[in-house]
């Protein structure tokens, strides 16, 4: 057994940090210490491909490399990772039927997904076999182990769910096996969705909540707004007078338009939320906010989706299902909070202004310090407490804004801040401008042609910090989507168009 780490040295204190390729260690770190259960480790199986041949070299000794230098790095990389715990290390010839041999070993040992370190010339076969149990597959190839890495592409396009890291770099491998989290910890997760029968938001595909369980794994678990104000009023008014005081009045740079009764009242909503994610289990709520609660009994609950995604969970508006699947992804991947946003164009400063009423304070992660914000009314009517997030510190950062679209696509587009506007007030509570390649292209092929004319649907995107393109694209591998770069590039609609 080459992985002779204990529990504990795996569930190492290395959560929240940013590993090389824009994964997070321990991502679910944060919302273990606000009190979530944790997760259990993700197993991934490893196998070694390749014993020798004309490449590497003739004299190529697979098991001193994997003695030498394969086994301790992953090691490491479990230690540096903290959630996943490698099992197997079986070095076997790159033929197919070893491979297949392989399969009731891997089924023994409860694997969710599979490390594939090719080393040695054969051909692809094997990476078919792998990904045909039905688990996630990554696989790493160093320089000169074969040409096996020309198949990978074809075997993505005929549906198959792996990816390929063809590099020198050993830091790859700690990337690729982070993005195998994603899959398996979206199989793993619940949504509490507050509204009524019906309220969902989104496209066709996300409001049909089994085809969402089974294509991208999450359960949703609805909640009417009755039952909900049950809870609320079940919240200690001390608990959330405390929540109130020591998290937001006594943080925030000005409290504008909401008095002390409202932001106590927003604060009980958030306890609510918590208590019913924890019955349940679950990492992310969605709230029918507008128009789907009672605002005037219970209050708007965006305090309460900024404290969830600073706590490294996901609190997300309108019950915009699509958006909340994306804001999963990108937390089991990346360990960051999303910023649901209503985007508006500006061609003259060939940028996309993102603006809504609540933002996380955290955008860089729960470990790292919090974006200086007021606490206002919401911008709409101008009742109850949101919040306006100042990312003015923030300028020349790189951020990446995406949606899954129809539970087949994910819409995804990279900018730059480049300034936080002041329009008059006008508009949503937190803005951000983003200088992007080409705004009239994204105005002209705005959805990319998968999303249906529903309003909400059509305009909301979700932002992070960081530009995680390439590693959308191999997400997108690993869960069976399509990737659209937004202004770059049209796809079909999937789904019939909504009215």
């Amino acid at each position: 057994m080459p992985f002779p780490m204990s529990r504990r040295s795996f569930l190492g204190s290395t959560g929240g940090l940013m590993l090389l390729g824009g994964v997070a260690a321990r991502p679910l770190e944060a919302a273990e210490e606000a009190g979530w259960p944790p997760m259990a480790p993700i197993r991934i199986y490893v196998v070694y491909l390749g014993t020798g041949g004309a490449w590497p070299k003739p004299d190529f000794d697979a098991p001193r490399e994997i003695q030498e230098k394969f086994a301790p790095y992953l090691a490491q990389v479990q230690q540096r990772l903290g959630d996943v715990e490698f099992v197997g290390g079986d070095l076997i010839r790159n033929h197919a039927k070893l491979a297949e041999g392989l399969l009731p070993k891997i089924d023994q040992s409860r694997a969710d997904a599979i490390l594939v370190v090719h080393l040695a010339f054969g051909n692809a076969v094997p990476f078919s076999v792998f990904a045909g149990s039905g688990r996630p597959v990554a696989i790493y190839s160093q320089p000169f182990s074969g040409h096996d890495w020309m198949y990978v592409p074809r075997l993505q396009k005929q549906g198959l769910r792996l990816i390929l890291a063809p590099s020198r770099d050993l830091a790859e491998i700690d990337r690729i096996v982070a993005l195998l989290r994603v899959p398996v910890r979206m199989k793993q997760s619940k949504i509490i969705l507050v509204g009524n029968p019906g309220c969902a938001a989104g496209t066709s595909a996300a409001k049909d909540f089994d085809l969402v369980r089974t294509k991208l794994g999450p359960e949703v678990v609805q909640v009417i707004p009755a039952d909900f104000v049950k809870i609320h009023e079940s919240i200690d008014a001390r608990d959330a007078e405390k929540e109130a005081r020591e998290y937001w009045i006594s943080q925030a740079k000005e409290i504008v338009e909401p008095s002390q009764e409202e932001i106590v009242k927003s604060c009980r909503t958030y306890l609510a939320m918590k208590k019913i994610m924890l019955e349940h289990g679950a990492q992310a709520i969605t709230v029918k906010c507008l128009g789907g609660i009672p605002i005037a009994a219970i209050g708007y609950p965006c305090l309460g989706f900024s404290r969830l995604l600073d706590d490294g969970l996901v609190g997300a508006c309108e019950a915009d299902i699509d958006s909340t699947l994306t804001m999963l992804m990108f937390l089991y991947a990346f360990g960051l909070p999303g910023f649901i946003t209503d985007p508006l164009i500006d061609t003259a400063k060939n940028a996309v202004i993102h603006a809504h009423c609540v933002a996380p304070t955290k955008m860089r992660g729960p470990d790292t310090e919090r974006l200086p914000f007021s606490v206002r009314s919401h911008r709409d009517d101008n009742l109850g407490a949101s919040l306006e997030v100042f990312m003015n510190q923030d300028l020349g950062q790189k951020v990446t804004w995406a949606k899954v679209a129809n539970l087949d696509t994910i819409l995804v587009t990279t900018g730059t801040i480049v300034e936080v506007c002041d329009f008059d007030d006008r508009g949503c509570r937190t803005q951000v401008v983003t200088e992007v390649d080409d705004a009239r292209a994204l105005f002209a092929n705005w959805g990319g042609g998968v999303l249906p004319d529903d309003m909400m649907t059509l305009l909301h995107r979700v932002l992070f910090y960081g530009d995680h393109l390439n590693n959308v694209r191999d997400i997108a591998h690993l869960m069976g989507l399509k990737v659209l770069v937004e202004g770059k590039e049209m796809g079909e609609p999937s789904i019939p168009q909504e009215t």
